[in-house]
């Protein structure tokens, strides 16, 4: 008889495992193949990434689970019960779901298990809809294949995304994973992004001339780094005239994960024309706080699928044009 917690059937909880060897050492992962997962949910017009960035003190009180009447929040559980009620109200509407790693580790053990059993019920409700984990990893080799085990074999997410400070030779563990989807930090949607971002480099693309950090980094992971075409990018929508250098750069050989709509301010017509590629498509765009907490009231997913909805809109009347 399959165990079951707070209504989830644990029996769906374990996708089929894959060995990957990387070096010397063999790495279980899933048996989900990240782009084609994605491709397939761009071939439907869903462009829409929900991020599950799932703020304990913002979850409307009606979804929050006590111990007792008047006692502590059930953190566990109250999460994963916000997160299911998205999921369930959003799924046929997104391209990915985004849980972010700093929304669930400050909660200890109980903050982990929620996002381990959040993404289980992802691949259990919306079996076709990948998840990205935003945990943005990098260190060296050794410190990866523990990250890497975490991130496929523990959580079982689809893609992740990391920096890539430490150059490629400290990621090929990720790199080395042909299904899943890893995505490097380019040009971020923070104000102050350009303070090493920005700066000009001297590199191998033209030799003599300069560029900006952030190209040469989209340079780099689209001609190096992408040889099992499972890198993709992660580009500020807040920074469009940079989003659309970075895609004329890397063409259409990666997806280009578009953080910054919504509470950050970007505009949603000037990012997805940007970012798009050749074929109107190549985009993620992510949308977290305007979505997941649209109400505060008992109405939170219905509010969390109008907004969802709306901005799947705007994302396909802006590829039209």
């Amino acid at each position: 008889m399959p165990r079951v917690e707070s209504g989830v059937c644990l029996a769906h909880f374990v996708p089929r495992q894959l060995n990957t060897i990387i070096g010397d050492v063999t790495v279980a992962t899933n048996h989900r193949n990240f782009r084609e997962l994605l491709e397939a949910q761009w071939a439907r017009n869903n462009f829409v990434c929900v991020g599950l960035d799932s703020q304990l003190d913002k979850i409307p009180e009606s979804s929050r689970i006590r111990f007792s009447p008047e006692g502590p929040i059930d953190v566990l559980n109250t999460i994963l019960a916000f997160n299911r009620a998205i999921v369930e109200a959003t799924g046929d509407l997104v391209c990915a779901y985004k849980p972010n790693a700093a929304f669930y580790e400050p909660h200890g053990v109980n903050g982990i298990n929620a996002l381990q059993r959040t993404i289980a019920l992802i691949h259990d409700m919306a079996p076709n809809v990948p998840v990205i984990y935003d945990a943005k990893r990098g260190d060296i080799g050794n410190s990866n294949l523990g990250y890497i085990d975490a991130a496929f074999r523990s959580m079982n997410a689809d893609a992740i995304t990391v920096h890539p400070y430490l150059g490629a030779e400290s990621l090929q563990p990720f790199l080395a994973l042909a299904d899943k989807g890893i995505f490097v930090l380019c040009r971020t949607s923070n104000p102050g992004a350009g303070e090493f971002q920005d700066l000009d480099v001297c590199g191998d693309v033209v030799p003599g001339n300069y560029m900006p950090f952030y190209k040469y980094v989209a340079h780099r992971v689209s001609q190096h780094w992408n040889s099992h075409l499972n890198c993709g990018l992660v580009v500020g929508a807040t920074y469009p005239n940079e989003l659309r250098e970075v895609r004329m750069l890397v063409g259409d050989t990666m997806p280009i994960l578009l953080p910054g709509i919504g509470k950050q301010g970007a505009d949603v017509k000037k990012s997805v024309t940007a970012g798009k590629d050749s074929r109107g498509a190549g985009i993620i765009v992510n949308s977290a706080r305007d979505i997941i907490f649209a109400s505060n009231d008992a109405n939170f997913a219905e509010a969390a699928r109008s907004a969802t909805f709306k901005l799947r809109d705007q994302i396909n009347q802006s590829l039209s044009k």
